[in-house]
């Protein structure tokens, strides 16, 4: 049984169709051919590389037995969810550049870079990789970082200073 549209919003539909697939213990050549489709098309979608249309999506109720519009749905639920995470994306662009888990204690999607820009400073300068601190430069610039540090009183984590150095005095 696919599970319930509420349950899978926001997945990929080509992961639920792959799941299906190996539940039933079917290639996706075979599957392929039992729907009529082109296994290239069955491969890239399963591979998450393409998207399911209305035709496909038909197909497959007929196929399993469902709603016809089933996973057409999914598609559509997947493309709003990529889409609201592009916004967040541009609207803060600390999402996508550096990791969630230098920002453990908080969702990253909700710091204000701006207004917290010495405690996203401090904590990339102190847990942040090399990519992450030249995303911050790029982010703050060389000079609003050096005026942010000055604030800073200290840091007991060695790699604070180290990254100083290495990132931000060495730039000047």
């Amino acid at each position: 049984m696919l599970p319930s549209l509420d349950r899978i919003k926001g997945i990929h539909p080509g992961a639920v169709l792959k799941r299906e697939i190996q539940k039933r213990k079917l290639k996706s050549i075979e599957f392929a051919s039992e729907i009529n489709e082109y296994p290239q098309t069955i491969n890239a979608i399963t591979k998450e590389r393409r998207g399911i249309n209305a035709k496909l999506s038909y197909k497959l109720g007929e196929y399993f037995e469902i709603p016809h519009d089933y996973f057409i749905l999914i598609q559509a639920a997947f493309e709003v969810e990529a889409y609201r995470k592009s916004k967040l994306e541009m609207s803060n662009p600390l999402i996508g550049k550096f990791r969630n888990s230098l920002f453990w204690d908080t969702r990253i999607e909700s710091i204000d870079y701006q207004k917290n820009k010495r405690s996203v400073i401090q904590r990339t300068l102190e847990r942040g990789n090399k990519t992450e601190i030249k995303n911050l430069i790029q982010l703050y610039s060389l000079d609003t970082i050096n005026k942010e540090l000055d604030s800073i009183k200290n840091s007991f984590i060695p790699n604070f200073q180290v990254n100083i150095q290495k990132y931000i005095k060495s730039s000047n």
